[in-house]
């Protein structure tokens, strides 16, 4: 089954939220300063976009497939910088951001391997990519998602990469100095409408009967008081070598 992602939109838009230690995590791992150009690759509805382009003031583009996801980013900023297109292709010239960066959409990448050439190309030398997404232990053990929803755990497996051969994809690509960070955000969840409306794509792709087998469950567990959760990331950060300009040769001789 393939997942229209112009007709969740405005789910997303409602309920996704930035993790705050990904955040973090870019603007000192990518040593971001006030104007440092930034790619943000399947920018989604601007979450992190958005944010960062505040920080930055207003040197951040956003990169999306979908034409309904880059409207809820102009809904959301009018000075908000997207170009509808997809991470095999970037629309833009080679070494123009110091960072390139993806969150929870490397899954949805067809050809990963040209991505990353791609986010090589567009970044600057001694630029970084960061790759934010789910390793095979965070998407077992996902709270409350796959405790509530156990059939999404095999179905996410087959469309997540694994974390190894991401960096054999990376290192392919030439980055260097590649290094993994986990980072957690415990909460509590006191309401389950984002997941009655399936603002998570894996909810998309199980059957009806085990999406509403596993809703009236997280409903009265929630009748009991908050349900405990906590998101959880793998960032997997890669360099391009900052290689120096060759000197020109010395002209010839008489």
């Amino acid at each position: 089954m393939r997942i229209d992602y112009d007709t969740v939109a405005h789910e997303y838009a409602r309920h996704r939220r930035a993790h705050p230690d990904v955040l973090e995590h870019l603007i000192q791992g990518g040593e971001l300063r006030p104007h440092s150009p930034v790619l943000e690759v399947g920018c989604g509805t601007g979450n992190y976009l958005l944010w960062l382009d505040e920080l930055l003031e207003g040197t951040c583009w956003g990169l999306d497939p979908s034409a309904h996801m880059l409207a809820q980013v102009k809904e959301r900023s009018h000075r908000a910088r997207v170009s509808m297109g997809r991470a095999e292709h970037v629309p833009f010239a080679a070494e123009g951001f110091n960072l390139v960066f993806s969150v929870d959409v490397i899954h949805h990448i067809e050809d990963r391997a040209a991505y990353f050439r791609e986010a090589y190309r567009v970044l600057k030398p001694g630029g970084k990519i960061c790759t934010v997404t789910d390793s095979e232990e965070i998407i077992r053990n996902r709270r409350p998602l796959s405790v509530y929803f156990p059939e999404t755990v095999p179905v996410e497996l087959q469309r997540y990469p694994r974390i190894p051969e991401l960096r054999t994809l990376m290192e392919q690509a030439g980055f260097e100095d590649l290094r993994e960070v986990e980072v957690a955000f415990a909460y509590h969840l006191t309401d389950v409408q984002m997941y009655r409306e399936k603002a998570f794509s894996s909810l998309h792709l199980i059957p009806p009967e085990a999406f509403e087998r596993g809703l009236r469950r997280m409903e009265r567990a929630l009748e009991e008081g908050p349900i405990p959760g906590v998101s959880r990331y793998i960032l997997l950060w890669g360099t391009k070598p900052n290689i120096p300009t060759k000197p020109a040769p010395p002209p010839a001789g008489d």
